[in-house]
């Protein structure tokens, strides 16, 4: 008895290519569209979102079960739907966001009726403009990727859409569209390096939820509970020695300055200080200045996020740097896009010893009644310090050592504060995050007129052992308080949660959360693996923000300087791209020109004729590149005798041309041209009408 081994293939490949040409060729399609709209369902409205797929299954389904395509009206009610609720979520249908949410909404419903080649090339056109809106919401690594494998589904469809009748291959379309995509390369990444840079059209949506990170205004206790946000607020390389950065406790990175207090808000307040007050005249900085790299991510505010005190304005790719009375550093455009800028900070220094009494008075301010628990507290322990020439700073002392042995803990789910939040947190909770310890703290300062104000922004980072660049993220997001203390001191620097936790500060540790990047994980080992994963991520996503986004004018002129060119501007970028330009054209030509010469014309047009004998219906079994005229003549002469002389005369004349040219005849040029024409004038109507019949 013996066995014969049949391999078979899977029964899901068996049923996609067993479905008919135009079924397999839209399922593909829409396929491709609904990648192309993944990306997009972050920004778009989430009623276009699921209407979008919803179409897209529902033209899916019709095309696998063979059912006719809904009609003008029913598609006009979608239109009319569509055009409405972009109308209500927008109240325009003008701009970026409405006009890509009408673009992606478009595209599925054109695939609605989608009937002949001419609709889907209106797909395709529409799939490429939709493939590029992705980069108006978010230009990412991720983002790029995603893109690029759209493109290459797109082009796999639309050279799919151009072959002739039968079943080619997508994998063999696909190799095309890869070819088409490597052939493209040199020239794309030609004009990525030398096309002059303009602003950027992109950046990325706010999203304000209740997470670490900063904000404008800081409203005490309003929220019960607060999630660690592990997205990255910025990257920094530290020009020194093995890229080593100052102590921990030296890395706070200046934002908004918060002084104006209603009672429960807190709230930064424009400048004491105008442009003619010398801002940097009563600054002392001690030591050499630390220069360093900032590589900011979008936060669509003017934020620069400096180190503590940087005195000179950072390098901007685009725009200026300006800074405001109480040292933090601003540009005059938000930042909307991948930012790096080059710093210099001075970690040792002393400020505001010139403080005007506006600037102190108003930084003494508490609103009537407020938290007079506190304030009856420290009005006794400054009485018992009496008149004391250094009480102010006594009294910082005596409130740090409060918070180190006062039974205070530093929490990220304290609960929600009600009523008087400082006395609640001295007397009561005794528990908080940064806000809650930074703000009670200054409350009790000011209620001794202490001059006092809260400086938000973020405090240490962490070093990708990867790339060695130092990453800050927004669960590094931090408060603290600074305090006048006479004109010899100026504005002193204090961090209150220190005092309740010092690993916060002193070894820029965060609180343990159950998760690691959302997933829940207890054992060390996994946890270890899981941060190294996340360190190789993160170093190759900032590669790709230093050498991609970061890739600015200022970059492309250093490279011409390299070059060898002495006064690089704009032009010169513009004559070389053009030489690269023509250079790639005359390339091309010149293939081209190679090609045709090394091609067989006799062959080209018998190729050309089996094409159009296939386009008319002809089987594909007997049209392969070995069919020879003769064998040619018998097929047409099998599926329509009548057709046979016309068809049979110019394959003889094909044969004859190739087999048993004469001397005294036409030159095979010119024989050649003569049958070009002929085949154009070949019954090939009747001829695929009468292929049908059979």
């Amino acid at each position: 008895m013996s066995s014969v081994f049949s391999p078979t293939r899977p029964a899901g490949r068996a049923r996609w290519t067993a479905l008919p040409r135009e079924a397999r060729d839209t399922v593909f399609l829409l396929a491709v569209v609904g990648w192309v709209l993944l990306p997009l369902t972050a920004t778009l409205p989430i009623w276009a979102s699921a209407l979008a797929y919803a179409l897209l299954a529902w033209r899916g389904s019709i095309a696998l079960r063979h059912k006719p395509l809904p009609g003008r009206w029913q598609l006009l009610a979608l239109l009319v739907l569509v055009v409405g609720l972009t109308l209500l979520s927008y109240r325009t249908i003008l701009g970026a966001d409405a006009g890509v949410t009408l673009v992606c909404m478009l595209l599925t419903l054109k695939t609605m009726e989608m009937r002949a080649k001419r609709d889907a090339m209106v797909v395709f056109f529409l799939g490429f403009f939709a493939l590029i809106a992705n980069f108006l919401h978010s230009q990412s690594l991720l983002t790029a990727v995603a893109i690029a494998i759209g493109l290459v589904g797109l082009l796999t469809a639309l050279v799919h859409a151009h072959m002739p009748v039968g079943q080619p291959s997508i994998k063999f379309a696909a190799g095309l569209s890869l070819k088409m995509v490597a052939i493209g390369a040199p020239l794309t990444l030609a004009l990525f390096v030398l096309f002059p840079r303009m602003a950027p059209l992109w950046g990325v949506p706010q999203n304000p939820t209740a997470k670490t990170g900063l904000s404008e205004e800081m409203t005490v206790g309003s929220v019960a509970s607060l999630a660690q946000d592990e997205g990255i607020a910025f990257r920094v390389k530290f020009d020194t020695p093995q890229n080593r950065p100052p102590a921990a406790n030296q890395l706070y990175w200046r934002g908004p300055v918060l002084s104006d207090f209603d009672g429960t808000t807190w709230r930064a307040t424009p400048s004491f200080r105008t442009p003619d007050d010398k801002l940097f005249n009563d600054i002392a900085t001690e030591g050499e200045p630390l220069r360093y790299e900032l590589t900011l991510e979008p936060h669509h505010k003017p934020w620069l996020l400096t180190l503590d005190l940087t005195r000179s304005a950072p390098q901007l790719p685009r725009g200026r740097a300006y800074s405001t009375g109480d040292l933090q550093w601003l540009s005059n455009r938000p930042i909307t896009e991948v930012t790096r800028i080059a710093v210099e900070s001075h970690p040792r220094y002393r400020f505001g010893m010139h403080a005007g009494n506006r600037e102190l008075a108003f930084n003494r301010r508490l609103p009537a009644n407020s938290n007079p628990r506190t304030q009856a507290w420290v009005a006794q322990l400054m009485a018992e310090m009496g008149d004391r020439p250094d009480r102010h700073e006594l009294l910082v002392q005596r409130l740090q050592a409060q918070l180190r042995n006062g039974g205070y803990t530093y929490t990220l789910d304290p609960g929600v504060y009600t009523g008087q939040a400082a006395d609640e947190f001295w007397f009561d909770r005794k528990q908080g995050f940064c806000e809650h310890i930074s703000a009670a703290f200054v409350i009790a300062l000011r209620s001794a007129g202490v001059p006092a104000r809260i400086v938000t922004g973020y405090q240490g980072g962490e070093s990708n052992s990867v790339d060695g660049y130092w990453t800050v993220r927004q669960a590094d997001a931090h408060a603290w308080a600074e305090v006048w203390l006479g004109e010899e001191k100026g504005w002193v620097r204090y961090d209150p949660t220190g005092s309740v936790n010092p690993g916060r500060v002193g070894a820029a540790q965060r609180l343990n959360t159950p998760n690691f990047m959302g997933i829940n994980v207890s054992n060390a080992a996994t946890i270890n693996g899981l941060q190294q994963m996340r360190a190789v991520w993160e170093a190759v996503n900032n590669s790709w923000n230093q050498w991609v986004l970061n890739y600015t004018q200022r970059e492309q002129m250093d490279m011409l300087s390299k070059l060898g060119l002495s006064s690089p501007n704009w032009m010169d970028l513009v004559r070389i791209l053009g030489g690269l330009v023509l250079a790639a054209a005359t390339i091309v030509v010149l293939v081209l020109q190679y090609q045709r010469r090394r091609t067989d014309p006799w062959l080209a047009l018998l190729t050309q004729a089996r094409k159009r004998m296939r386009q008319a219906g002809m089987p594909d079994a007997g049209l392969s590149s070995a069919t020879t005229p003769r064998i040619l003549a018998r097929m047409v002469h099998a599926q329509a005798p009548d057709l046979a002389p016309a068809f049979g005369q110019w394959l003889k004349a094909m044969e004859r041309q190739r087999y048993a040219h004469a001397t005294g005849q036409a030159a095979p040029k010119a024989e050649l041209a003569a049958l070009r024409k002929q085949l154009r004038l070949l019954p090939w109507s009747r001829l695929r009408a009468q292929a049908n019949k059979v």
